[in-house]
């Protein structure tokens, strides 16, 4: 699934392509979403113009200049895609195609999971899809005394206390395990038990890892890909995720004795940190 890194990127390389473009005409051929696509969808958004391109959470809002604005969220698999044009035979998946007088967005989702609706752009806050969302992860509120106070009476384990999305949103798999090891606190120890200390490192670990992963445009694993169809490379930086019995970086555990980098799951989600490191 994209994560806060992944959908900044695709927020940003829409916001570059088609921004300020007018929505011509929106085909819709399948409405089988984790949401259905509303009936009446492309009648209400066809003829408006793009204000702009925003993140919430793992959100693409798309606000016109209608008073509506479009909430987009790409699921598991979902893929952007930005061409010039319409194509003239649309790809397997392509379920929705945009045609703008800046271009064409389309929106590939192999397995449907994502959704796209809309609702009035004053009633944005009061969505369901997003009333109960917390802190953004990249907020400036977002510190060690933010985190402490969240944590303080908080015994789930830490790793799975940061993908709480009504903790801290934006946060997936891949960043959690990423940034509690460069925190250097392990995983599974209860949230409750972190120091004011190592929340502020903790969250200041959480900041620069995303940051790095936007600047490396995501990490593409499976399905993820960047609307011009290139892979993200933040997974060669990747220190832990997925590397299993290798050596993390920096470590100066013999390998033999400790069998490198470890996995064990939490929550059904696969987490991966180094046992040396971390504590």
């Amino acid at each position: 699934m994209p994560e806060l890194p992944e959908v900044e990127t695709i927020k940003n390389a829409l916001e570059k392509a088609v921004g300020g473009a007018c929505i011509q005409k929106t085909e819709i051929f399948c409405r089988r979403f984790r949401v259905p696509v509303p009936n009446d969808l492309a009648k209400r958004i066809d003829g408006a113009r793009i204000v702009s391109f925003n993140r919430i959470a793992k959100y693409i809002i798309v606000r016109l200049d209608n008073s509506l604005s479009l909430i987009w969220h790409l699921g598991m698999s979902g893929r952007v895609k930005i061409c010039d044009r319409r194509p003239n035979t649309p790809e397997k998946h392509d379920h929705i195609i945009f045609s703008t007088d800046k271009g064409c967005i389309i929106f590939n989702d192999a397995r449907r999971f994502g959704l796209l609706t809309c609702c009035p752009t004053e009633e944005l806050a009061q969505n369901p899809l997003l009333q109960k969302l917390g802190i953004d992860a990249m907020d400036k509120d977002f510190d060690g005394n933010y985190l402490y106070q969240k944590f303080h009476n908080k015994s789930t384990a830490v790793k799975m206390a940061l993908l709480d999305q009504q903790i801290v949103c934006g946060i997936g798999n891949i960043y959690a395990s990423e940034a509690l090891f460069d925190a250097r606190i392990l995983p599974q120890r209860p949230a409750t038990n972190l120091s004011k200390k190592e929340c502020a490192q903790l969250a200041e670990s959480v900041k620069a890892v995303l940051r790095k992963a936007i600047k490396a445009g995501g990490s593409t694993l499976k399905d993820y890909r960047r609307p011009d169809g290139s892979m993200g490379y933040f997974q060669n930086e990747h220190c832990v995720y997925n590397k299993t019995g290798q050596r993390c970086p920096n470590c100066v555990c013999d390998i033999k004795k400790t069998g490198g980098v470890q996995k064990t799951v939490l929550g059904g989600r696969s987490t991966f940190y180094c046992a040396t490191l971390q504590k």
